[in-house]
């Protein structure tokens, strides 16, 4: 079973940065596949961006140029770096591992909060 955990979710003005980080366990993180994914109120949950175990990064054609996801194996942690954010970009935000490196995600995180304001 593999837990995950984000954190750094919170409140910004229009144009402004957040980065959150996810945690995930595991002795074997490096060959995850993670990714983020947001759900904003009255919408379905949407994909964001996503890193491989190769270092690979996809991005949400809403995002591309603004967000930059990143992982750090030695912490088991992955990043996802926000800028110029858009009151359009406020959701909530979950995390997702797979831990057989593919994108069936089968393990999420509870999610946190951003909010911008404009």
């Amino acid at each position: 079973q593999v837990q995950v955990v984000e954190s750094g979710g919170g409140l910004v003005q229009a144009g402004g940065s957040l980065r959150l980080s996810c945690a995930a366990s595991g002795r074997t993180f490096r060959d995850y596949a993670m990714g983020w994914f947001r759900q904003a109120p009255g919408k379905e949950r949407e994909f964001v961006a996503a890193i491989r175990s190769s270092g690979n990064t996809y991005y949400a054609d809403s995002v591309k140029g603004r967000f930059t996801i990143s992982r750090t194996n030695a912490k088991n942690t992955v990043y996802l770096q926000m800028n110029s954010l858009k009151p359009e970009d406020t959701a909530i935000y979950y995390c997702a591992a797979d831990d057989m490196g593919s994108t069936a995600w089968n393990y999420w995180g509870q999610g946190t909060q951003v909010t911008v304001s404009s």
